[in-house]
């Protein structure tokens, strides 16, 4: 397999749901695995550890660079590499477990859902629903012709921290704007913390998510 994870099977023998978790920057792929436990038992959940290691610990899935001046810039080249090594990963996980390659979700935090942003408008074919929590929409890491593409069976559950100081919430508040201009089903919410998901952000998606699968 490309990508380094750790598994919790189906309560189904086939068929079943696939739920792939992609981190934030500096994490691994046990930090949203914590939530495995709490989701419905149908699904096959996949954690997914970032490729690119960081000193002293924990993974990222592209540098963020810092300079001098305090800009922060994204090495979208590195990003664009994670985003088709997921996309392939999706094709790898279908085939090695007994899980419905038409009924995948990719659940991401931040650095991790840029990403989830990026595959499933990119590669909408692979995926039928996004959790996109603390995250997004780089347009530099997604098609230049976004809107020819099909997007019609694609869900999104989109939230964010509305006092969260590593990106702001106006970022985010762009997605449904632009997902709304490709005709996208989404649910957006915004809850009073920071960079975090707070136990109602948990619940609610969690609902929106069995009702979808």
């Amino acid at each position: 397999m490309s990508l380094s994870y750790i598994t919790r099977p189906s309560s189904l023998k086939e068929n079943a749901p696939l739920l792939i978790m992609c981190h934030g920057y500096g994490s691994d792929e046990n930090d949203l695995f914590s939530f495995a436990s709490e989701l419905p038992d149908e699904l096959f959940i996949i954690s997914l550890k970032a490729p690119y290691k960081l000193q002293p610990f924990g993974n990222a899935w592209y540098a963020i660079n810092f300079d001098a001046e305090q800009n922060k810039w994204s090495d979208d080249e590195q990003a664009k590499s994670s985003r088709d090594l997921i996309a392939g990963f999706i094709d790898e996980a279908c085939a090695k477990y007994p899980v419905n390659k038409d009924n995948v979700t990719l659940l991401g935090f931040s650095q991790g859902t840029i990403l989830c942003y990026a595959v499933a408008l990119t590669y909408p074919e692979k995926v039928k629903q996004v959790i996109a929590l603390s995250g997004y929409i780089n347009a530099n890491i997604i098609p230049e012709h976004v809107s020819e593409k099909d997007y019609s069976h694609l869900s999104f559950y989109c939230s964010h921290g509305n006092v969260d100081q590593v990106l702001p919430v106006e970022w985010a508040r762009k997605a449904p704007k632009f997902l709304e201009a490709l005709n996208i089903d989404h649910t957006y919410s915004e809850f009073p913390v920071g960079h975090g998901v707070a136990p109602q952000n948990f619940h609610e998606f969690r609902k929106w998510l069995t009702d979808k699968i």
